[in-house]
């Protein structure tokens, strides 16, 4: 079902791609909804759906949306997949990531388009909340700044429907096929050093809903052992990538793999509570130049942290306490 807009030889201004798969009919609904509220002319949106091999067509539930969308099925290959079909298929000057069980909140959003039309950002970051009621909205906001100088002074939110980004930074990026976990990781940190012109808000824009029966959130041995396996894989493509960057891209984004290193060995203790899962990951992180950790003060967190996990006593005690902590959360 094609959007004509790019046919008739107008740009949209925003491609939406919206991913989904065995979604509840409401739920869609309500994402695309959330689309059309928009203030935006129907010649300035392109909504693009991508059904990663739904067991029934999605657009038999969305038939009223039928003449504003692009829809393509596809059999099930993962999020990764669907996202980049979609970017393939998008012409919008800026493109926006939804989850299909998600929203926009029209406020926020408004605030951001805002951005988007009067300082030609490459990059606008914005806040998202999984409260499904009234929010107060901010219309203050920073920037500009280069994504190198943001990387160095922001930890980021990787979530890739936690900003709109300009087609034009994207050049040959797309997400790798068959990695589950940590795909936005991989990513973000790529994109954001690829801006020169990034602007962030503290509105809220994007309604994130908290579903359990996605890939994130299963808990099978199986899915844990892909999700640890997905995320050491994405770190080690980061910080080879950083090798190869000018000397502050790469300051910025060893500094993101150093964060990642460390949550990556937070979930080792918190999924295995093993002391030898965790020298087993910790020794195939040395291999790759990924540990010990540098001993920079990234964040008191990551300070405290680092010091504990060089030593035998220190890995004792943070296989002891962070799953009490946790299950006090």
């Amino acid at each position: 079902m094609p959007n004509n807009n790019s046919a008739n030889g107008q740009t949209p201004l925003v491609s939406f791609i919206v991913t989904t798969y065995n979604l509840p009919e409401t739920l869609l609904q309500e994402c695309l909804q959330s689309i059309v509220a928009l203030s935006l002319k129907e010649s300035e949106e392109e909504i693009i759906v991508i059904d990663d091999g739904s067991d029934e067509s999605a657009l038999l539930s969305i038939t009223n949306f039928r003449e504003r969308i692009i829809y393509v099925w596809q059999p099930n290959k993962g999020v990764s997949v669907a996202r980049n079909l979609g970017m393939k298929l998008a012409s919008g000057k800026y493109i926006q990531f939804i989850d299909g069980d998600d929203k926009l909140i029209q406020t926020g959003y408004e605030h951001c388009m805002d951005i988007v039309r009067f300082n030609s950002p490459d990059l606008v970051l914005f806040n998202f909340t999984d409260k499904d009621a009234d929010i107060d909205t901010p219309y203050l906001f920073n920037g500009p700044v280069n994504g190198e100088e943001y990387m160095r002074h922001n930890n980021l939110k990787a979530a890739v429907w936690s900003y709109i980004f300009s087609r034009r930074i994207l050049a040959n990026l797309t997400f790798s096929p068959g990695v589950e976990y940590g795909e936005d990781e991989e990513f973000t940190p790529q994109l954001i050093l690829s801006a020169e012109r990034i602007f962030s808000t503290d509105t809220c824009a994007y309604f994130y809903r908290h579903n359990h029966t996605s890939v994130t959130h299963k808990n099978t041995k199986r899915h844990l052992v892909k999700r640890l396996a997905d995320t050491e894989h994405v770190i080690s493509n980061l910080f080879q990538l950083a090798g190869k960057l000018p000397a502050q891209d790469s300051t910025a984004l060893r500094r993101r793999v150093a964060q990642l290193t460390m949550d990556y060995i937070y979930n080792t203790i918190i999924f295995t509570r093993s002391k030898h899962q965790l020298d087993k990951r910790l020794a195939s992180l040395e291999k790759k130049g990924l540990y010990p950790l540098p001993s920079n003060n990234y964040t008191w967190k990551y300070k405290f942290f680092n010091k504990l996990i060089r030593s035998e006593n220190g890995k004792r005690f943070l296989i002891f306490i962070l799953p009490l902590l946790k299950r006090e959360r």
